[in-house]
């Protein structure tokens, strides 16, 4: 019931029920009027043609029991008579019901009809006289005194008038039949009103439906229809407007994909901020980016992002002004371009532009380092080959042993040269991805023996023990390039027996872990500073600055070792602590 009072059906209905109502209501009121008054004449004008009848009878004779019986057939039942002489003698009455000398009295002595005594024309009016039904009541009634023999100057009258009780009746037969029409009308009108208004509001139903279908997203849906009113007119802009959200839809999907395929694949970080600093939208490098800020602010930030890039946004929604800057956090470099976002006239945020520049940071100091460290390590033996060569040339030297320490002092020199540039091309090598590697199966234990036994004698001129172990059988077989992983073993031995004080201990280990060839190469030295473990596979970096080339070393043995390990499928790491020791650790996959 209160969906049909709420909606177009039931609001079509109660407005036509309504205006039907109005119009049956004035209707009823000017009927009942019209009938009223329609009675009211006929009764009067009953009234008057027997009036005129009984005066007729009156004047032509003498009044007797024969007119009075004439009289009688003359009125009807409703109809009363009284035929007064003068306002105080009444010849004849005739009247039904009770109280009928209270009515005589009040008609022939009520001042209305005082004038009818002495005129000739006859006068009606609506008097108010006692109930012929009820005791105690009154009702009115339409009275009509008429003249007789109006020719003298005084003379008698005959009252006419009826038992309201008549015409009540038929006002109210009357209003039964307007009543009756009424209902039937407010039914046929009901019926009527429901069935236009399903009429029209169906087509409506239906776009209701079809624009609920259009809320889900489901644009094939169409509305089928038959009117060429506006109704229907209505229904083909509607099929039109679902084409076109359809379309609008489908273009503006492919502009978002589009949009997202480019942020990401995108190397550079892109945040959006809302006006309140908030992040809109990110790419995955950003949110990779925004969880490493996470991490170094600590699990306790409440910000997402670091001061530095909130003074920026701060200065670009304030001035509105493009800014392009770098900045430092940690050990990471970042290149950041921050440009506001307008709707319409005002801002209603800001996109920014994060680059990560700490690998290319990285590399350019890797560079200045690499060229640094080449022209320090060239610098030495040059100026000792040009410094005794041209005191060989300008005869300083006077012995022939002075000239042959000089000249042996040229050749070490000369020898450390080739070194360092043929280690530089082997890494140049390795990095380019340019190292062939001869592989065969070769047991696992006599190999790595056979290499460690190359360093007794250097390790009993040290003072320094070195120890082999291993859980492995001999049968047991490795498919590596022996002469790469030999240079491995040579550079990571070499060290630690160099690094190791006298009556220290270097102890080379074989395990097995994981189908991995576990190889470790341990020693009781000075160890490296924790400050220096990640940097210490790099080119020319050295723990102490000054140790390498007292010690021989040209700072690229560690590098070469990392790289000939990668090119094998295996992995190094290296784990030291001051004054107690390092352990270099490699792994090589087993077949």
């Amino acid at each position: 019931m209160i969906r049909i009072a709420t909606s177009i059906v039931g609001k079509l209905w109660v407005t036509i029920l309504l205006l039907v109502s109005f119009v049956l209501f004035i209707f009823t009121i000017f009927m009942l009027e019209f009938l009223e008054n329609y009675h009211n004449e006929q009764s009067e004008a009953s009234l008057r043609q027997t009036a005129a009848a009984i005066a007729s009878i009156i004047d032509e004779e003498e009044i007797d029991d024969k007119q009075f019986a004439i009289i009688s057939e003359l009125l009807t039942e409703t109809t009363n008579v009284l035929i007064a002489k003068n306002a105080d003698e009444i010849l004849y009455a005739r009247q039904e019901g009770i109280n009928k000398e209270e009515i005589q009295q009040k008609v022939i002595s009520s001042e209305a009809f005082e004038e009818v005594y002495a005129s000739s024309e006859p006068i009606v009016k609506e008097l108010t006289l006692p109930s012929n039904r009820e005791e105690e009541s009154s009702t009115n009634y339409i009275v009509l005194g008429f003249p007789l023999k109006s020719v003298e100057d005084l003379h008698g009258a005959v009252f006419i008038y009826k038992n309201p009780d008549a015409l009540h009746q038929t006002s109210n037969e009357t209003t039964k039949i307007v009543v009756l029409a009424a209902a039937i009308a407010f039914i046929l009108t009901t019926i009527f009103a429901f069935f236009l208004s399903s009429k029209i509001t169906l087509p409506l139903r239906k776009m209701r439906e079809h624009a609920f279908e259009l809320a889900k997203g489901r644009f094939d849906s169409k509305i089928e229809t038959k009117q060429n009113d506006e109704i229907g007119q209505l229904a083909v802009a509607f099929n039109q407007m679902g084409r076109q959200l359809k379309h609008h839809l489908e273009v503006i999907n492919q502009e978002k994909e589009q949009l997202s395929s480019i942020l990401t694949s995108m190397t550079d970080s892109v945040i959006t901020f809302n006006r309140d600093k908030t992040i809109l939208v990110s790419n995955p490098p950003a949110e990779r980016l925004l969880q490493k800020w996470f991490v170094e602010n600590g699990l306790d930030s409440s910000k997402p992002i670091p001061d530095e890039l909130y003074q920026m946004l701060d200065h670009v929604l304030s001035f509105e002004d493009q800014l392009d800057e770098e900045f430092e956090m940690g050990k990471s470099y970042y290149s950041i371009t921050i440009s506001p976002l307008y709707s319409r006239d005002s801002i209603r945020g800001a996109v920014a532009v994060i680059r990560d520049k700490t690998e290319e940071t990285k590399l350019e100091k890797l560079k200045s380092d690499f060229i640094a460290n080449v022209s320090h390590e060239l610098r030495t033996p040059i100026a000792m080959l040009q410094g005794y060569s041209e005191a060989i040339i300008d005869g300083v030297v006077t012995t022939e042993e002075e000239r042959t320490d000089m000249i042996r002092v040229i050749y070490d020199e000369s020898q450390r040269m080739s070194r360092l540039v043929t280690d530089l091309l082997d890494l140049a090598r390795m990095e380019s991805g340019h190292m062939s590697l001869y592989k065969e199966d070769v047991p696992l234990v006599a190999v790595i023996e056979r290499m460690t036994h190359k360093f007794d004698q250097t390790a009993k001129e040290k003072h320094v023990q070195l120890h082999i172990e291993t859980n492995f059988s001999d049968e047991t077989l490795i498919s590596i390039d022996e002469d790469r992983i030999e240079q491995v073993l040579t550079n990571l031995i070499d060290n630690a027996i160099r690094h190791t004080p006298a009556d220290g201990s270097v102890t080379v280990s074989i395990e097995n872990e994981q189908n991995y060839a576990k190889i470790q190469i341990k020693d009781t030295g000075q160890g490296i500073p924790q400050d220096d473990l990640p940097y210490v596979f790099e080119r020319f970096y050295k723990a102490d600055k000054a140790r390498t080339r007292s010690k021989g070393g040209t700072g690229l043995g560690l590098a070469i070792t990392k790289n000939i390990v990668e090119a094998h499928n295996g992995r190094i790491s290296v784990d030291s602590v001051e004054q107690l020791g390092t352990t270099f650790t490699f792994y090589l996959p087993l077949p």
